[in-house]
């Protein structure tokens, strides 16, 4: 049982402000222990609500659970008859896009068998329903480990896996991704090896992340035992990987496998990554920054800097909103876990001061997830065999949005405005078309859109059914000016 330390009284009052500028609701369960508690992961539908998965181990199951508003739902299982792999430290991953759901998991048991896969299922109406398994990776005689999901701008799944020969040997991350919505996936490209090293390190999962057109792929390397973490980078929406670097510079050597492995977000051109080093001894998390454009890392840093009686940091994890972004992870002071938070409502002014403290013991895995001012928090709780969560609000910085630019020789009709279908957009832009797209309200990029132009007149018709519910933008860069046209979706 929990002992009553005073950060207890803290989880249980219903509102509590907090010097991160978060106010924190009471934690709870998702469920019951009976379907177990294994390595949380978590996305957000539309609305901003979450959507939860977790493993259990039993019957290596993967189960599914949502907010509905009030409460989270009774969890679903999602792989059917079919075992899947799942452990504290590594599981099943989730993505979203909208109300677009994809969850990959591995099939077990995880061995040199080569007839166990990756498989995707996918939900179109935020994981109220769900689509039968679809196998991932067609790999001929070679091995597969470690799934994990992003979405592109249009809403398809991007995967990415670790990839062995059929004796377990030659581990390498590889990617593939699929145009119609994860019915079918192409060939996988290797995205990893950017070192000296000829394998990555095996037992460590990573993350797959895109921005834009860009991708990249963080891993945790083995150059000859040195653990270091990189990053691959893909410029053509993850068709190829042109290059890579080391993200993490902490030389970290050692002989065996630490089974922990990064995980980042992008926003804009930077790469906002964490994870775990021992390079200085002891078992620390950290925070890099590194450009998409330049693949080079500007920036590495201890976490937390010292803590009074600190003994160990790890499995950290990150995520954003716009310009807001969090880390969670699980550390050990003075002999007792905690689940930390750091947060900050605008990255480019830098994270608060100090973490808050989520929970106190029986830690062992964590995720974190935003959306526009709410934060959500959930972790596996090894003394009740749940999942818990706890919630919480925040300011989101001030943003000047993105008005539209008007200009007497840029004529445009749009119809139907709102759409639930497609938008048909003509007129006269009074100069040229050097690329279009559309951007969301924060400013980025949903997908590039290609109009049909003879001389001053253009016309566009832009399907929009995978797009949320809301208000969009039809970015119009000109040879002298910028327009941007408001577009509504219902």
């Amino acid at each position: 049982m929990k002992k009553l330390l005073p950060i207890f009284l803290l989880l249980l009052s219903l509102k509590v402000s907090s010097q991160s500028g978060i106010t924190w609701n009471m934690g709870m369960n998702i469920s019951t222990s009976t379907y177990s508690n294994m390595h949380p992961r978590m996305a957000m539908d539309v609305a901003g609500n979450p959507l939860v998965i977790w493993g259990r181990m039993s019957d290596q199951s993967c189960f599914f659970s949502r907010w509905n508003g009030t409460m989270f739902t009774v969890p679903i299982k999602l792989n059917g008859t079919m075992t899947v792999a799942s452990a504290s430290w590594y599981g099943s991953d989730i993505a979203s896009h909208g109300d677009t759901v994809y969850v990959v998991m591995r099939q077990s048991p995880e061995s040199s068998d080569t007839s166990k896969h990756v498989y995707i299922v996918r939900s179109f109406d935020g994981g109220q329903n769900f689509s039968s398994p679809v196998r991932v990776d067609f790999i001929g005689s070679n091995i597969s480990r470690f799934p994990t999901v992003t979405t592109d701008v249009r809403g398809n799944p991007i995967v990415a896996f670790m990839k062995f020969n059929n004796s377990f040997m030659e581990s390498r991350w590889v990617v593939t991704k699929s145009a119609d919505y994860g019915k079918t996936f192409t060939v996988d490209v290797k995205a990893s090896g950017w070192g000296n090293s000829a394998e990555v390190c095996d037992c460590c999962p990573g993350a797959i992340i895109s921005e834009g057109n860009k991708s990249a792929m963080l891993y945790r390397d083995n150059n000859i035992n040195i653990r270091d973490n990189w990053m691959g980078v893909s410029t053509d929406n993850a068709t190829s990987f042109i290059d890579g670097c080391n993200i993490d510079k902490n030389n970290w050597m050692i002989n065996s496998c630490p089974s922990s492995g990064p995980d980042g977000v992008a926003i804009g051109d930077t790469v906002y990554s964490t994870f775990m080093s021992s390079g200085s001894g002891s078992y620390r998390n950290y925070f890099s920054k590194a450009s998409l454009s330049s693949v080079s890392t500007r920036s590495v840093s201890d976490l937390t800097g010292a803590i009074p009686g600190l003994s160990q940091q790890n499995y950290p994890r990150i995520a954003n909103s716009g310009k807001a972004l969090a880390i969670v992870w699980k550390q050990t002071v003075n002999a007792k876990a905690q689940l930390p938070i750091l947060f900050t409502n605008d990255i480019k002014k830098g994270f608060q001061a100090t973490y808050d403290t989520v929970d106190l013991a029986d830690i062992t895995n964590a995720d974190v997830a935003l959306a526009a001012g709410k934060v959500w928090v959930v972790w596996q709780d090894d003394n009740s065999q749940t999942v818990k969560f706890r919630s919480g609000t925040y300011t989101p910085a001030a943003t000047t949005g993105i008005p539209p630019i008007k200009n007497k020789d840029f004529n445009i009709t749009v119809y139907p405005n709102p759409s639930n279908n497609t938008w048909n957009i003509e007129g006269n832009t009074g100069s040229k078309i050097i690329s279009a797209e559309i951007i969301d309200m924060t400013g980025k990029v949903i997908f590039p859109v290609t109009p049909n132009q003879q001389n001053k007149l253009f016309s566009f018709q832009i399907e929009n059914e995978t797009l949320s519910p809301g208000l969009y933008y039809l970015k119009i860069q000109l040879q002298n000016s910028t327009q941007n046209m408001r577009l509504i979706k219902n």
